[in-house]
């Protein structure tokens, strides 16, 4: 396995993780009628596609760490009613999956996953899976960005990928999350 794979698939966990970070403290600035009002959206509001990204990174984490959870992720479709909330809820999702995706080596990006999916058990390699929970963050990130935008709080930018000359611009941010340029590149 090329070392640029292991090596993009970490970036990639930190950027999901960086945007969240952006994302959430711009809606953290949302009064709660704001957050939980309805908007045009797959989901109905802020709050419930917010909510559906930490269910999902739940629902596939867990399976990324060789558990069971399944659909028992999906119980409760609003399990953070407020940012006070989901913040931290989201921050140690995005935590675990740093650290699965930092644990990864030739070996491991290529074994197969058992997603359990109620009715059957899905088995996919963990690259894959991985790209497609990276993917689906971004499409719903994408979506509560939009309605951010019809609020009164300016929507973050979301669109970059730890661009090497835009490191300033980020340096706060990643001292907020105890990171470091190094951390993430340096291997």
């Amino acid at each position: 396995m090329p070392a640029s794979l292991l090596l993009a698939l970490r970036a990639m966990a930190y950027n999901n993780a960086w945007a969240n970070h952006r994302l959430l403290s711009a809606c953290a600035r949302l009064s709660q009628e704001e957050f939980a009002a309805e908007r045009a959206g797959f989901f109905p509001s802020i709050q419930a596609t917010l909510n559906h990204i930490l269910i999902v990174d739940r629902f596939y984490i867990d399976a990324l760490e060789g558990g069971s959870l399944g659909p028992v992720a999906w119980a409760e479709r609003i399990p953070c009613p407020n940012m006070a909330d989901l913040r931290p809820a989201q921050a140690e999702m995005d935590r675990r999956l740093i650290a699965w995706c930092e644990a990864l080596d030739d070996s491991r990006v290529e074994r197969i996953i058992t997603v359990h999916r109620g009715s059957h058990q899905q088995r996919e390699r963990a690259d894959r899976l991985l790209l497609h929970l990276f993917q689906h963050q971004i499409h719903h990130r994408g979506q509560a960005h939009a309605m951010l935008s019809d609020t009164s709080v300016q929507p973050p930018q979301l669109d970059e990928f730890f661009s090497e000359g835009e490191a300033p611009l980020r340096a706060a941010e990643f001292t907020e999350l105890g990171w470091t340029e190094a951390q993430i590149w340096e291997r």
